[in-house]
C-alpha cells in the first residue's frame, strides 16, 4: 500500500511511558509534534507513577505498550510468534538473538524476542522507522522488530544504558542503526570509538524549552544561614539510587557547622529512599531533612523557585552506572538557583566551575559540605553564579538546535528526497 508522505510516522520506543524523571524524552516528543512529525509510543512497561508531567498531557501520539511479561499476555505473544515465524527475515532474527544470547543467558533476553515479535506484528503499516530512547534493553527490542519486518532504527543513547551495556553489545547496534545521538560529549566519543564511522554518532542536548517555565524571581533571597526563624533552603531533585549520590549529600550536610541554619528537601522516588531516611534520622537530621517523594513538574517548579541552592552531588555507581548531564541542573538554572554539583560525567559541560556554580569531586562529602557551607553564607555570590548559570542556559543549553536537527533528519528518513544536512 502507498502512503502519502503526511501519513509516514515514526514509532519511538521507550522502557516505561509516562516517567516524572524522563521529562528530556517527554519534551522530545512533544516538540517533534508541534514541528508536525507523525509519531506514536510503544513502551516495554505501563506507568508506575500516580503524578503525569503536564507536557505529557500535550502530547497526541497513540500509546502502545508490549507485554511487560510474556506469560501475562500468551496470545498475543503467540499471534507475534506466528507471524513472525512467516516473515523471510525470521532466520536473521532468531540468528541475531541467539548470539546475544550466548553471550547474556538472561530471562530479560528472551522476554526482549517476545516484545519484538508482538511489536512486529502490531506496528502499522504507516510506522517506516523505529527511534529507541536508550541503548540497553528498548534497543533490543528495536533491533529484533526492525530486522524482522524490513525497517530501518536509530537511537537516542543518554546514560545508564551507555555505561551499563557490555561493549559487544554496543558495537553491534552501532553496526546495525542508521544513527544514533547522545547527550554527552563524554557518551559521545565513548560511542564513537565503538561505532564503525565516528559520524554516526551526533551530540545532542537535550536542552530545555523555557517557554515551558516561569521567568525566575527577579532577584535571589538574602538568606545566609544565620537566622533560625528563616534558614536558608537547600533542595535536590532526582531519583533515590546510588549514582545520585544522596548519601554522600546526607553526610555533607551533617557535617555543616552548628551556627548555619538550613533546611533541605529532596524530590524523588527510587529504591533507596528508606535507606536514605534511616540515615537521616541516625545522623540527628530528620527535623531538618523532608523527603517529599516523586512530584509533578509545577509543584517541582514552585520548589525551586522557594530555595537558595540546588545541591546534586552524582557520582559512577558500584554497577557502572552514571548521570549524563542531568535536566534537573538546567530546571534550577531556568529559575536563578545556585547549583552546587559534582564535576562528573556530563555535569562540566554544563557548569563551569566558579562561573555557573561549584563543583566538587565526586563522592568527596567532605568538599561538598565545604561548598555548601560557603555558599549558604554568600547570597551575592549566589546571585552571580545563578545569573551566569540562566545566561548559559538560554545562550548555549536550548532546546530548539537539538530538536531541528532530529526533526530534519527523521524527515529524511520519511522522505529520503530530501537533502541531507550534518550538523557542523
Amino acid at each position: 500500500m502507498s502512503l502519502s508522505r503526511e501519513a509516514r510516522r515514526i514509532a519511538v520506543v521507550v522502557k516505561g511511558y509516562p516517567r516524572l524523571s524522563e521529562t528530556f524524552i517527554a519534551q522530545e516528543i512533544l516538540a517533534l509534534e508541534e514541528r508536525g512529525l507523525g509519531l506514536e509510543i510503544w513502551s516495554l512497561r505501563h506507568p508506575t507513577e500516580t503524578a503525569v508531567h503536564p507536557m505529557n498531557r500535550k502530547i497526541r501520539a497513540k500509546v502502545s505498550y508490549l507485554p511487560e511479561y510474556l506469560y501475562e499476555e500468551p496470545l498475543r505473544v503467540l499471534r507475534g510468534l506466528a507471524f513472525a515465524i512467516r516473515q523471510p527475515a525470521f532466520g536473521a532474527v532468531i540468528r541475531t538473538f541467539w548470539a546475544d544470547f550466548k553471550r547474556d543467558r538472561t530471562a530479560n533476553r528472551i522476554r526482549r524476542l517476545g516484545q519484538a515479535v508482538v511489536m512486529g506484528r502490531e506496528l502499522p503499516a504507516a510506522v517506516r522507522h523505529i527511534h529507541s530512547h536508550y541503548l540497553h534493553t528498548p534497543a533490543s527490542v528495536v533491533r529484533y522488530a526492525a530486522l524482522l519486518t524490513g525497517r530501518s532504527w536509530t537511537f537516542s543513547a543518554h546514560a545508564k544504558d551507555i555505561w551499563t551495556t557490555p561493549d559487544w553489545e554496543k558495537r553491534e547496534k552501532l553496526a546495525a542503526a542508521l544513527w544514533g545521538v547522545t547527550c554527552t560529549a563524554q557518551g559521545a566519543e565513548h560511542l564513537q570509538a565503538l561505532s564503525p564511522t565516528a559520524e554516526r554518532i551526533t551530540l545532542v542536548y537535550h536542552g530545555l524549552d523555557l517557554s515551558r517555565f516561569p521567568a525566575p524571581r527577579a532577584e535571589g533571597s538574602r538568606r545566609d544561614g544565620s537566622d533560625p526563624a528563616d534558614p536558608v533552603r537547600i533542595v535536590s531533585v532526582g531519583r533515590a539510587v546510588a549514582k545520585k549520590g544522596f548519601g554522600d549529600l546526607l553526610q555533607a550536610l551533617a557535617a555543616l557547622p552548628a551556627d548555619l541554619h538550613w533546611r533541605f528537601a529532596h524530590v524523588g522516588g527510587g529504591d533507596l529512599l528508606k535507606t536514605l531516611k534511616a540515615q537521616a534520622e541516625a545522623s540527628g537530621l530528620s527535623d531538618r531533612v523532608a523527603f517529599l517523594g516523586s512530584k509533578a513538574q509545577p509543584d517541582i517548579v514552585a520548589l525551586l523557585r522557594e530555595a537558595d541552592l540546588f545541591v546534586l552531588p552524582s557520582k559512577k555507581a558500584a554497577s557502572g552506572d552514571r548521570d549524563g548531564l542531568p535536566n534537573v541542573l538546567m530546571e534550577a538554572a531556568s529559575q536563578k538557583l545556585a547549583i552546587v554539583a559534582s564535576d562528573f560525567a556530563g555535569i562540566p559541560e554544563f557548569i563551569r566551575d566558579g562561573q555557573d556554580g561549584v563543583l566538587v569531586p565526586p563522592g568527596d562529602w567532605g568538599s561538598l559540605s565545604n561548598a555548601i557551607n560557603l555558599l549558604a553564607r554568600e547570597p551575592e555570590r549566589r546571585d552571580r553564579l545563578a545569573e551566569s548559570a540562566f545566561a548559559r542556559l538560554r545562550h548555549d543549553f536550548s532546546m530548539d538546535g537539538g530538536i531541528d536537527l532530529l526533526d530534519q533528519r527523521f524527515r529524511q528518513i520519511l522522505d529520503p528526497a530530501l537533502p541531507v544536512r550534518l550538523p557542523a
